[in-house]
């Protein structure tokens, strides 16, 4: 199968996956709470990863490692942490779309610290689409009064930790294979997850919490689907196609996470859809290539 077919396949599947694991995380947070959610998120990956990919920490480097660690940081210890934080105040469908700024960021960091040639237009795109960020935050401060908007903030720190790892991975640890990437990343963030988890309590309070039951099977689909598997598939992506094609899937993200919070009852006004579309139009300005 051709390279350009591939990268397509997977931007699909990661679609559908990662725009069901916003619904999932308000799901897991009926039964645990936030940093538990995070840190049974990284650590139910963990052990799925090790399982499949342990011999390939072998091909990892000294210098791989170093990398690895920063990458592991910025996109499997920190997100899942910060995603369940904001969805605590925030709805599913709004942090899809807040999600969708990570090729904006991409862009950003490519150029400012990995050496990444602008044109004019990608520029315009950058700063279309962050104003279309802060439409849609101001416009859910007005139509939903009851929900804490400053909690965006750890959306779109988690948005900028991606684009890191995007470029780390492109410029620095593209020769490893994904399985090795994404296992070694979830090394890196296994431990200190941990901890966190054995300070929350979780463990002491699952037995005799019904909520926490029920809240489980979500999170283990959110891990083991939403983190563990689309990881893989997302560093495949990486390595078939540009750090920027790889971060629009944040493209498709919001169709399946907004449809999944109609669903389950959520409201998005029309000028929160609004500010959404500026974001896209952004994205989309962004990689947009001239026809020859």
């Amino acid at each position: 199968m051709k390279q350009i077919e591939q990268k397509w396949i997977y931007l699909s599947i990661l679609s559908l996956i990662w725009g069901s694991s916003f619904i999932l995380i308000k799901k897991s947070l009926l039964g645990f709470t936030p940093m538990q959610v995070g840190g049974l998120r990284i650590v139910f990956a963990s052990l799925l990863l090790f399982i499949l990919g342990f011999k390939s920490l072998k091909t990892l480097s000294k210098t791989d490692w170093k990398w690895i660690t920063l990458a592991g940081l910025c996109s499997s210890f920190i997100p899942p942490f910060f995603f369940a934080l904001g969805q605590t105040q925030i709805s599913s469908g709004i942090t899809s779309i807040l999600n969708s700024i990570v090729p904006l960021f991409t862009t950003i960091v490519g150029m400012v610290l990995f050496g990444l040639a602008l044109k004019r237009r990608q520029v315009l795109g950058v700063f279309i689409g962050l104003l279309g960020t802060v439409l849609l935050i101001t416009a859910g401060m007005d139509h939903n009064p009851n929900q804490n908007y400053w909690y965006s903030f750890f959306i779109i720190f988690s948005a900028l930790s991606y684009s890191f790892n995007i470029n780390i991975i492109k410029k620095h640890l593209a020769h490893l294979t994904p399985l090795a990437v994404t296992t070694a990343s979830f090394g890196v963030a296994f431990f200190p997850a941990l901890v966190i988890l054995l300070y929350s309590g979780v463990f002491s309070q699952f037995k005799g919490d019904i909520a926490m039951h029920e809240s489980v099977w979500y999170l283990l689909a959110l891990a083991l689907l939403g983190t563990a598997l689309a990881n893989i598939l997302f560093n495949k992506l990486i390595q078939l196609s540009s750090p920027v094609f790889a971060a629009s899937v944040t493209y498709l993200i919001p169709l399946v996470a907004i449809l999944w919070g109609l669903l389950d009852g959520e409201h998005i006004s029309l000028v929160q859809l609004f500010g959404g579309l500026i974001i896209l139009f952004g994205v989309w300005l962004v990689n947009r290539k001239k026809k020859e």
